[in-house]
């Protein structure tokens, strides 16, 4: 609603035409969300959102999720979680990833093609010399660095993007992002039922209430301009008090500061198009290339999640006059993600499958085994034939194995990485037993 708004057509367009791929590329970390929308005469018309929704419907063709619809909350089902003056909305179909998932699943499908994949890993100082880049780059866990040549450079930094091109390469340039800070709380669910609530502010923004982690709510997001350090990036009270307000004015159980259970913030690093509110910058990318030294430089300023692979093919089209070889057709939208081959029958089926081929695992641990690893999930169990064979149980049902997989597949180094980085088992394990999972991470690793 809010790219529609500022007359986003052609991103909106894109995104949905983005969210059918992923659904297909990784259905076993993105799945569809109904939405619900309450009406609130303070905030938009009725007439808006009907047009807004009508759009949103029909910008792209061949959409596989059920279309959006009015609803009287006073016989339908989601009304009874809110306030009895909230009597009409909408609800429309939208897609939940598991965002940081999706980052290590396109890490590990580049390295299983033959990518140098680094974590941990600072460029320290890149420069052209014979017509390609030569980059210096530190480790950060050992201090060692390591020179590397390229025939081009990109720049994807993110929030680092502009100063990555201003310190780092020496190069100036006349665009940049303007960082925006959205934070969000998790506090013990607050509504039965699958659907999501998107609600209307006063101040024109919206609040999300999604189901989480099984037992959980996740409420977010605010929109506040960042000027400091992009890696200090924090929530502050302030933020905690305006997402349960947001939320209270619609929901009939009241949520308390007091009941956060976790919380987190990331930056937005929105192209800055020099608009007066952080709300209304726009959520579109721009590809900056720069050959005019030879070795080519490309930076990407902007960009969401939902068109990350859009992005990437039109990055690779902007280098494929200087580099040939990353030309050609596009294969990216008929290929799956690791684990993403679930099969007949999608994620249910699949899920069927093992509860059939491994009876032996709680039906709990199966469900997240295949929610979060697909495919993927039968190398983590291996020759197992009981849970005695998995290994250690270091907290709740994460084993060993899992734990294993983990640092030898998925890069993850620190308890941090395994329970916040590559699942959300955080949330529900106790400081013993994250001790546990920090013990056993160090002693794998040392």
């Amino acid at each position: 609603m809010r790219y529609l708004e500022y007359y986003e057509f052609r991103l909106v367009r894109e995104a949905l035409m983005e969210r059918e791929r992923l659904l297909k590329m990784a259905p076993h970390i993105m799945w569809p969300l109904r939405f619900v929308l309450p009406h609130s005469k303070l905030v938009r018309p009725a007439w808006m959102l009907k047009a807004g929704l009508f759009l949103y419907d029909h910008l792209a063709s061949n959409m596989t999720l059920p279309k959006s619809r009015g609803i009287d909350f006073r016989t339908h089902s989601s009304g009874a979680a809110l306030k009895p003056e909230y009597t009409k909305g909408f609800v429309y179909s939208d897609g939940w990833v598991q965002d940081s998932r999706l980052v290590v699943l396109n890490a590990m499908d580049a390295a299983e093609r033959g990518a140098d994949v680094r974590t941990r890993t600072r460029l320290i100082a890149a420069n052209r010399a014979n017509g390609v880049w030569e980059a210096t780059l530190e480790d950060r866990t050992t201090g060692k660095t390591t020179t590397v040549r390229a025939k081009a450079l990109v720049n994807a930094a993110g929030p680092w993007v502009a100063r990555l091109l201003a310190d780092t390469l020496k190069i100036p340039n006349s665009k940049s992002v303007r960082l925006v800070k959205g934070s969000h709380i998790i506090v013990p669910r607050v509504y039965e039922g699958p659907q999501a609530y998107i609600f209307q502010n006063p101040d024109k923004r919206i609040v999300f209430a999604i189901p989480y982690e099984q037992n959980f709510t996740l409420i977010g997001t605010t929109d506040i301009p960042w000027k400091q350090e992009p890696g200090k990036v924090n929530i502050a009270p302030d933020e905690v008090t305006y997402l349960c307000e947001s939320v209270n004015r619609y929901l009939n159980v009241q949520v308390k500061e007091s009941d956060v259970v976790w919380s987190y913030a990331g930056l937005r690093p929105l192209y800055d198009d020099a608009s007066a509110n952080a709300s209304a910058v726009t959520r579109d990318y721009v590809l900056d290339l720069d050959t005019q030294d030879g070795a080519p430089l490309l930076s990407i300023f902007g960009g969401k999640i939902t068109t990350y692979r859009k992005l990437a093919e039109h990055a690779l089209e902007k280098l494929a006059p200087v580099l040939p070889a990353v030309g050609g057709e596009s294969w990216t939208a008929q290929e799956v993600l690791p684990g993403g081959d679930l099969g007949d029958g999608g994620f249910d089926q699949a899920l069927a499958r093992l509860r059939r081929t491994a009876p032996w695992l709680p039906e709990g641990l199966a469900w997240r085994l295949m929610r979060n690893y697909g495919s993927r999930t039968y190398e983590i169990i291996g020759e197992a034939n009981s849970m005695q064979d998995m290994g250690e149980v270091l907290g709740g049902d994460l084993t060993s194995r899992e734990v294993d997989y983990l640092i030898s597949r998925e890069w993850a180094r620190t308890a941090e990485d395994v329970l916040w980085r590559r699942s959300k088992l955080g949330l529900h394990l106790s400081d013993a037993e994250k001790a546990n999972v920090e013990a056993y991470v160090g002693k794998k690793l040392a």
